[in-house]
């Protein structure tokens, strides 16, 4: 006689009542930034490419410098029309990377404006869910992987049910017992694990998950940033 299968065990989430305290604190603010990202969604294709621009710079690079160097493309002209070497002659102090970033940042370009005539929003609005852009991103687009992708759709408004783990997102999952520890390197079939748990403690504590991931972040960053 085959035994029952034993019940899954809960897990042990720590410090909660600190976290929820502190959401309480933030969620003013949180809300406020969450607004600003759907607000993007309704503007043009530029705007948008901004934010394509701006999560290529941000890996390895910190999100003030980052957005600053978006901001010094854009009022230079480089972001829409600069090629890749002057790009990456401005980018070189300012971001790591720089000559991979202004590739990938050009290519990105090509990409969504084919024969000078945008279609990124129309690209992603072609899709059945956040889940399926994220999936082709990280297929068709260099420079993003999982993590990128749902960074992208989340600034952009598309969807706020995608995790973004990066360093701090996870070192703060570990402290809560969400996950045992950091882990070195993420496959998708682990960054997909992790979210799906991440999901699951967001539903236990009764906080969004698009709010805890800026509540994690304002605590490496200091602020509520994007």
């Amino acid at each position: 006689m085959s035994q029952a299968p034993r019940p899954r065990r809960q897990p042990a989430y720590r410090d909660l009542d600190a976290l929820r305290r502190e959401h309480t604190e933030k969620r003013d603010a949180i809300r406020a930034r969450l607004a600003e990202f759907r607000r993007t969604w309704r503007e043009g294709d530029e705007r948008l490419f901004e934010e394509v621009a701006y999560c290529i710079l941000a890996i390895q690079t910190k999100a003030r410098a980052s957005d600053a160097a978006v901001r010094g493309l854009k009022e230079r002209g480089l972001l829409l029309d600069g090629d890749a070497p002057a790009i990456a002659e401005f980018l070189r102090p300012r971001v790591r990377f720089h000559n991979h970033k202004a590739a990938y940042l050009v290519a990105a370009r090509e990409r969504f404006r084919p024969g000078g005539r945008w279609a990124l929003k129309a690209t992603l609005s072609a899709f059945p869910s956040p889940e399926a852009a994220r999936e082709w991103f990280v297929r068709e687009v260099h420079g993003f992987s999982m993590k990128e992708a749902a960074h992208l759709l989340r600034n952009i408004g598309f969807s706020d049910r995608l995790a973004i783990l990066d360093r701090h997102v996870l070192r703060n999952l570990a402290r809560h017992g969400v996950v045992r520890s950091v882990p070195k390197s993420l496959t998708t079939r682990r960054y997909l694990e992790i979210e799906a748990r991440w999901r699951a403690f967001a539903d236990a504590v009764g906080i969004p998950l698009a709010e805890l991931d800026l509540l994690f972040f304002s605590r490496g960053a200091g602020a509520i940033l994007k």
